[in-house]
């Protein structure tokens, strides 16, 4: 590899597993017009083009080296069941480990839940999407392409994935994050399927953001 390519995977590391560090959702929040709901995901969006711009542009490279590839059948059923492992985890979870270690996450669920449904929605998408572009698709992969080591890479992707969201609910929601952050890094290296990721990711948000709210009228 030349200095030149190894150059080029630093800085898009930075770029893909630095910012989401750096409060964009705040700074959107701010600066961007749109408003305290909308900003920050605008930003986020922005993001996750930057990301693949950068991948077409700047390495020249297609966006399959990001395992954007169609999915197989059973990629997408592994996805389906990873997520009902992480939704069945992150219920023990709420209902047995956190109360246990007096962590909770109920004021960020409930400033969630009062927002309108259809930013859920978009909240719900852009996790999936964004999130699993920048860890999973291009940090993983990167990392494994810089060091020869799907290992380190998954360990690093999974740390930081799981660390990026104490910002969002403190330690608890980052309890929460990585068991869906290590269930979801072994599916990724298990499919190698950005599809079944971005599936499994958003099935399980959904499930928290989407549906749960509307239980009480079942």
């Amino acid at each position: 590899m030349t200095t030149a390519r190894r150059l080029q995977i630093l800085i898009g590391l930075v770029i893909a597993l630095g910012l989401p560090f750096a409060h964009l959702g705040d700074l959107g929040k701010k600066y961007s017009g749109l408003g305290p709901l909308w900003g920050g995901e605008a930003v986020w969006w922005g993001l996750f083009v930057v990301v693949l711009l950068y991948v077409l542009l700047v390495e020249r490279r297609s966006l399959s080296s990001l395992h954007f590839v169609r999915p197989r059948v059973m990629d997408l059923v592994a996805g389906a069941i990873a997520a009902i492992v992480v939704i069945v985890g992150i219920g023990v979870m709420f209902n047995f480990v956190l109360p246990a270690l007096h962590l909770t996450v109920t004021q960020r669920l409930s400033a969630l839940m009062s927002a309108p449904f259809l930013f859920r929605v978009l909240l719900v998408t852009r996790a999936a999407f964004v999130e699993e572009t920048l860890f999973r698709g291009y940090g993983f992969e990167r990392i494994t392409e810089l060091t020869g080591s799907a290992g380190l890479a998954a360990i690093v992707t999974f740390a930081l994935f799981t660390l990026a969201h104490y910002s969002s609910g403190g330690w608890g929601q980052v309890l929460i994050a990585a068991w869906g952050g290590f269930v979801i890094t072994a599916l990724f290296v298990w499919r190698r399927n950005l599809w079944a990721n971005i599936l499994c990711h958003w099935l399980t948000d959904a499930a928290g953001f989407l549906l749960l709210p509307m239980a009480p009228h079942h």
